[in-house]
């Protein structure tokens, strides 16, 4: 019999934890969650700011992780940007503000590319993560951005402007309640990037609490990434 997905919904996968070196010699360390069959795609969570409580555990990437793998086939990597701790461990380094968390960036889309040897992957970023996915994540293998709440702080207008010369596709789900950028100012923001496209996603807030919001954001990551249009099932 199928069971309601809660908050504490764990499905089967292959969870593999991982170490990766940065070129500046920083040890990053997360965990991979694989689908037990085949592969349709694999994301690379991108957590938000850690100096506010983010890491790779923040709740819609541990779900993504419980989750996507059994019932979209999507592998799920996450990790703990440079000096940043969760129940898994400590990544080394210290805190640059998304400056030197760039080499984090490149590092783990290499790892994604050249040791897990993943295929359609997408880079989904969520608040501060939203920043390094488009300042940093340019590598040319991936298939596109996913911004969860980007509260646009530390992104300046070139950073933007970059994506217009680069044809992969980037969606942006805003809440309408967020703390830092809601969707009528978004479109402002965003304007000079007129090929992104921003979800206005209603009674939503910044970090996406209760299971109607995280449904809604892990059924959209999977419509991206698989290109189902039915959301995901509320039991499994």
């Amino acid at each position: 019999m199928p069971e309601i997905l809660r908050s504490s919904t764990t499905l089967p996968a292959l969870r593999t934890p991982f170490h990766v070196i940065t070129s500046d010699g920083i040890d990053l360390i997360g965990e991979v969650a694989a689908p037990l069959g085949v592969s349709r795609g694999g994301i690379l969570c991108l957590h938000p700011l850690p100096t506010a409580g983010g890491m790779m555990d923040s709740h819609i990437f541990k779900k993504a992780a419980n989750r996507l793998p059994a019932m979209a086939g999507i592998t799920v990597v996450r990790f703990n940007s440079r000096g940043t701790t969760s129940k898994a461990g400590s990544s080394t380094g210290e805190f640059d503000n998304g400056n030197a968390e760039a080499l984090d960036v490149q590092a783990m889309l290499a790892y994604c590319f050249e040791s897990l040897k993943l295929e359609n992957v997408w880079v989904v970023g969520w608040s501060f993560g939203t920043e390094l996915a488009l300042r940093h994540a340019k590598d040319a293998r991936h298939k596109g951005l996913i911004l969860l709440s980007p509260p646009l702080r530390t992104t300046s207008d070139d950073d933007l402007l970059y994506w217009n010369s680069d044809p992969r596709p980037i969606t942006a789900l805003v809440p309408e309640l967020d703390d830092y950028l809601r969707p009528e100012e978004a479109r402002i923001r965003f304007a000079i990037l007129p090929t992104l496209k921003i979800e206005a996603v209603a009674g939503a807030k910044h970090l996406w609490l209760g299971e109607p919001s995280v449904h809604h954001v892990l059924s959209q990551i999977n419509s991206i990434v698989t290109g189902d249009s039915a959301e995901l099932p509320l039991e499994f």
